[in-house]
């Protein structure tokens, strides 16, 4: 499995929650049982950045927390013989990482690793656009978080 980080905002705190993603990535894989050599790149952004993503891609004229952008749609076509599955890219807004932490009451770690969990989530095919997709992906979070790192 391979993480790589990148820090577009130029924020030094985040390469402490590596090692939370390497674990979170693991244990989701184990839940879902889904055990293939997956490779993802996180991109901790701005708000102005994820602002601008979140425009040009969503149509969304506003920032948002956490972005995701799948290389496979349907991780069924993925091939066994590949050394190596790429699922795609996390966008993390590092701002919303305080202001959420602060306004849930929880620790910057949480969140950080909240905020992962739900981009890897959508990475690998889950979605909350409906109730009953949305109660399973939010029970998988807790699930997979509540492990990792208290709330």
């Amino acid at each position: 499995m391979e993480i790589v980080i990148v820090n577009e905002a130029k924020d030094r705190s985040i390469y402490r929650y590596k090692k939370d993603y390497e674990r979170i990535l693991q244990r989701t894989s184990d839940i879902l049982n889904r055990h293939k050599d997956w490779s993802l790149s996180v991109i901790f952004v701005t708000p102005e950045q994820i602002h601008e993503i979140n425009k040009e891609y969503r149509k969304i004229d506003r920032p948002t927390d956490v972005i995701s952008f799948a290389l496979q749609d349907d991780l069924s076509d993925v091939l066994i013989e590949e050394s190596m599955c790429e699922l795609g890219d996390i966008f993390i807004n590092v701002q919303a990482i305080r202001d959420q932490a602060k306004e849930y009451g929880h620790s910057l770690r949480r969140e950080a690793c909240f905020l992962f969990c739900h981009g890897l989530l959508h990475l690998m095919g889950y979605d909350h656009m409906k109730p009953e997709e949305e109660k399973v992906m939010f029970e998988l979070q807790d699930v997979i978080l509540d492990e990792v790192v208290s709330r």
